[in-house]
């Protein structure tokens, strides 16, 4: 089963398009009526839609590793700093998460990117 992905406001468009042009499927806040959710509620919006959150967001990945301290399960998260990875990479990368991975192999994990 293949992963499918939730990105949160600060991912550009372009990313989303290009992975939806390579058959990933994909849903962003602003399709979800998301965008104004916490980054809390953003996560757990993600888990309940069993989708690993894509993000740019260095709050969000803060949210993600106390709730790894905490024993708190959520579906995954996916971390780039958009200044150290380039639109296509995170494309490539990210399809190859959801198409390689199983939504057990990330749950509860965070992922960073570019892979090297």
């Amino acid at each position: 089963m293949p992963v499918t992905l939730y990105t949160d406001v600060h991912i550009p468009r372009a990313i989303t398009s290009g992975l939806r042009r390579l058959g990933v499927d994909v849903l962003t806040a602003q399709e979800d009526d998301a965008a104004t959710l916490s980054d809390s509620e953003l996560l757990d919006r993600a888990t309940i839609l069993r989708r690993v959150l894509f993000t740019f967001d260095d709050d969000l990945l803060e949210e993600a590793h106390a709730r790894q301290g905490a024993g708190v399960e959520f579906a995954g998260v996916v971390y780039a700093h958009p200044l150290k990875i380039s639109i296509g990479e995170c494309v490539n990368n990210l399809h190859l998460i959801a198409e390689a991975a199983d939504p057990e192999d990330v749950r509860n994990l965070v992922t960073y990117l570019p892979f090297r």
